[in-house]
């Protein structure tokens, strides 16, 4: 009988052999540090859920207990409240607005600064991404007092130029990153043909920079749907979007109705939540797509 000889598998310099104390060690600090941050994340998400279903006289009971009365008089009040329905419909509107504004533009001037060479292309680019550097609440006032000039106080169009303004940076560089990863054998091939550049644009890189589109309207629509201080501060009430009407309704001077806040809190964000896991993985794709050249 002849032996055969096993040649013992080594480990690449500087890195830890499989099964190795060191290699365990790494997964199981690795999966330990996961845990610990999903933890934290989760944690509101889950006391909200507790507190929408918790009784007004249990919520807050200390120390903090799971042995309360649950109710679902809370969502009954959300449910058959008029007035979030109609703030829900003002977000809708506003949201999708901004969205296909974000989209339209950013696919537009992503497409000019990725594929054309131009006098002021350069300075252009980098004063939009200067502009994503600016903090937010900053330019609250300014547009406060513009939209006022302009008599768009107390309009759709207040919120939605802002939120525009807020969105388009991230979204025209994205969309110029996907734009530089296609060949340009692509649209040469359609001039060609004698496509026109809208044709190009529509025929030949919608459908491949699609993924990124998707990124790009997901990021729009959360970024507007979730607002807090602006829908406060440039409209009135009728005209306020979710978030506004929520913090209005439900908490004030001689009132805070937190149980309710968490119900209404809890189902509107629902929808949200079911959309972006449903194009979680077009959305993963389209932003590496639109971040790295």
């Amino acid at each position: 009988m002849s032996a055969t000889l096993k040649t013992p598998v080594r480990a690449r310099p500087g890195r830890s052999a499989p099964g190795s104390a060191p290699g365990q060690r790494r997964s199981t600090t690795a999966h330990v540090t996961v845990a610990v941050l999903l933890l934290f994340a989760l944690f509101p998400v889950a006391w909200m859920a507790l507190t929408a279903f918790t009784a007004n006289e249990d919520i807050f009971q200390f120390p903090p207990s799971l042995q309360r009365s649950f109710t679902l008089d809370h969502f009954t009040e959300v449910f058959t409240n008029g007035t979030l329905l109609k703030f829900m419909v003002n977000g809708l509107i506003v949201a999708t607005t901004t969205t296909v504004i974000s989209l339209f533009l950013g696919f537009t001037a992503g497409y000019s600064f990725s594929k054309f060479r131009y006098y002021g292309r350069t300075p252009l680019m980098y004063l939009i991404l200067v502009a994503q550097m600016v903090p937010e609440v900053l330019l609250l006032l300014s547009l406060y007092a513009s939209f006022n000039a302009l008599g768009l106080l107390n309009t759709y169009g207040a919120l939605i130029l802002s939120y525009s303004t807020f969105t388009l940076p991230l979204a025209v560089w994205m969309m110029k990153n996907s734009f530089d990863a296609i060949p340009n054998d692509l649209m040469e091939a359609g001039r060609i043909d004698g496509a026109s550049e809208f044709r190009i644009m529509i025929t030949v890189l919608l459908p491949v920079c699609r993924t990124s589109l998707i990124a790009v309207g997901l990021f729009a629509f959360i970024r507007a749907w979730n607002d807090l201080a602006y829908a406060l501060t440039l409209v009135d009430t009728p005209l306020q979007t979710l978030p506004a009407g929520l913090s209005l309704t439900f908490l004030g001077e001689f009132q805070n109705s937190y149980g309710q806040m968490m119900a209404a809190s809890l189902v509107t964000s629902l929808p949200v939540v079911a959309v972006f896991l449903l194009l979680q993985k077009h959305f993963v794709s389209g932003a590496l797509a639109g971040s790295v050249k």
